[in-house]
């Protein structure tokens, strides 16, 4: 793959055989970014966990102390009472039986995040083909299905994210924009890797945290020493 200018430049600040700490891997980060726009921050963690087991699983969500800085639109699956607790708490979408159809008749997919009370599972989970997929299905272990909609709503607004392992037993999960500058940066970092090591599954044997990289949307990849968490 040929890189533009900007990005060897970049790697040129990076010596690719430094495993560097927490601290000192944002600052170089924030020389990293170079394109003209306010490029994502993502976290990638490679984990010593074996996704096929479901005892392996590490799945869950944080809300990161300064947000993504993305705007972030919810769908709520509730009636009555918790569909006005939804629209009070500033949910983008609110709805039951109808959005169900719209979804299913229109493959529409205009939101972020979708939350459900328990009650409407049953409803839900009737298009859960088409949410799962997307990565849009509410889950409780993500606080995507539950009782507490005006919370739910307020955190994911707030910057919640969720994390999930994938196939090749990685996390990756955006942390912020370049803009944010390293100081928020790195709590945001602090507070995803918290999340992470204590979703360790009782399972998972020998080395956890396998290595950790951070990496701008148009930058190379700059490695974490894992020993600093």
């Amino acid at each position: 793959m040929k890189h533009g200018k900007n990005y060897r430049d970049s790697a040129k600040l990076i010596d690719r055989l430094t495993l560097y700490d927490p601290g000192e891997g944002v600052e170089l980060l924030m020389k990293t970014a170079k394109a003209k726009f306010d490029e994502t921050v993502e976290l990638s963690v490679r984990l010593g966990v074996d996704p096929r087991h479901a005892d392996q699983q590490v799945r869950g969500a944080v809300v990161l102390p300064h947000g993504t800085g993305k705007e972030r639109s919810v769908l709520v699956f509730a009636k009555g009472d918790k569909a006005r607790e939804a629209e009070e708490a500033g949910a983008d979408f609110v709805g039951a039986e109808e959005l169900v159809a719209k979804i299913q008749g229109e493959s529409w997919f205009g939101f972020d995040v979708a939350v459900a009370t328990p009650d409407m599972m049953g409803v839900v989970g009737k298009i859960g083909r088409l949410l799962g997929p997307k990565g849009l299905m509410p889950n409780p272990k993500s606080g995507t299905v539950t009782m507490d909609i005006a919370r739910a709503v307020n955190e994911i607004k707030a910057g919640k994210v969720e994390y999930r392992v994938d196939k090749t037993s990685i996390v990756h999960v955006p942390i912020g924009r370049a803009s944010f500058g390293a100081d928020k940066l790195l709590e945001n970092l602090n507070t995803m890797m918290d999340a992470v090591i204590k979703a360790k599954p009782a399972a998972a044997k020998g080395t956890y945290i396998r290595s950790i990289a951070l990496a701008t949307t148009m930058g190379p990849g700059i490695k974490l020493n894992p020993a600093r968490f």
